[in-house]
């Protein structure tokens, strides 16, 4: 409410160009509207993290700086709600609405990315994630967050720009042990080896930051590089889920393809070193996309899909996702001429 700061259940229909809202009497909706609200140069906020312990809401400020707070009853509903008002918000603009699509369901990270630097930002007491104290199946936690709440923050953050991304950045921080699962519910999805389903977006999932002293980067075996085989020309980079060879959970990763010697390395993106955490020589390989009904023997875990696949002639087969049927063709066609 704008004059007494309540909060109110309201029927809201959004049109072309405004959001009415209307009175609840007995179960049914008035006939006219109780207000509206213009959408011509309103900005929108989703998620919205002013009120702490309101993490379903939407704000939307008009172009006369009025505010405006609304609460959905999940977070698929506010998700689905701030993607259609802003559409409608865009709608003299068809370019943005086919680009606020292609970002809500495209999987692209941003470049250079540092999860140290996240870490920094999420520890930050003003604009940092908020701690609070949980209980679960009569266990008291303190300095603990969900995994919705870290998804919020990094969308919040412009960390990522769907859940998709932020789920799959919330996976490396805890596969990186920046932060650690408390808890059952937490606990128990880590059995799972898809990187997907290793971090939870869920309000009753639970997670603490992790001690970095328990971080031990130093076992981790170093891989040798010839400096010739990095020495080529680079024909296409970007990032690209592939899947472990032990563990066989899936890992984002810098893709760097090179000719002359023709070689595809792969980076990880967690650490600040620009050197190659695996790469192999394109001479001999066979690459093919992997059809996306169903999951292909020799692939775990639940993939979004737009698969394509490397066999080296050591018959080593590397697992790969793009985030487009269109990336995957770019990359298989960017590849075929160097093997």
């Amino acid at each position: 409410g704008h004059i007494v700061r309540n909060w109110k259940v309201r029927w809201f229909v959004l049109l072309q160009d405004k959001l009415l809202y209307y009175k609840i009497e007995g179960g049914k909706k008035e006939p006219s509207p109780k207000g509206r609200i213009l959408l011509d140069g309103c900005t929108i906020t989703c998620p919205c993290l002013e009120y702490e312990n309101r993490p379903l809401l939407i704000k939307l400020k008009t172009k006369n700086n009025t505010d405006y707070f609304l609460e959905c009853c999940s977070r698929e509903e506010r998700d689905s709600w701030a993607l259609d008002i802003t559409g409608a918000i865009h709608a003299g603009h068809p370019v943005q609405v086919q680009e606020l699509h292609r970002m809500k369901n495209s999987f692209k990270l941003l470049e250079n990315i540092s999860l140290h630097h996240i870490v920094e930002r999420m520890c930050d007491s003003s604009t940092g994630i908020k701690l609070t104290r949980n209980l679960e199946q009569g266990n008291r936690y303190k300095e603990t967050f969900t995994g919705s709440a870290l998804v919020d923050w990094l969308i919040s953050s412009s960390f990522a720009v769907s859940r998709f991304e932020a789920v799959t950045l919330a996976s490396m921080l805890m596969e990186e042990n920046f932060i650690k699962p408390v808890g059952a519910r937490s606990t128990e999805a880590t059995r799972y080896s898809d990187l997907s389903e290793q971090f939870l977006d869920d309000s009753t999932a639970l997670y603490m930051f992790a001690e970095s002293s328990r971080k031990n980067s130093s076992s981790k075996e170093e891989v040798q590089f010839n400096i010739s085989e990095l020495s080529g020309t680079i024909v296409k980079q970007g990032f690209l889920v592939k899947q472990g060879h032990k563990r066989k959970n899936w890992k984002v990763r810098r893709f760097v393809l090179r000719a002359d010697p023709a070689f595809l390395h792969y980076y990880d993106p967690t650490k600040e070193e620009n050197r190659p955490v695996g790469g192999f020589s394109l001479r001999g390989c066979l690459v093919s996309a992997l059809e996306d009904n169903g999951v292909p023997a020799g692939v775990k875990g639940n993939v979004q899909g737009n698969l394509f696949k490397i066999i080296t002639k050591n018959d080593i087969h590397y697992y790969i996702q793009a985030s487009s049927k269109a990336e995957r063709a770019q990359w298989i066609e960017a590849i075929k001429p160097l093997t």
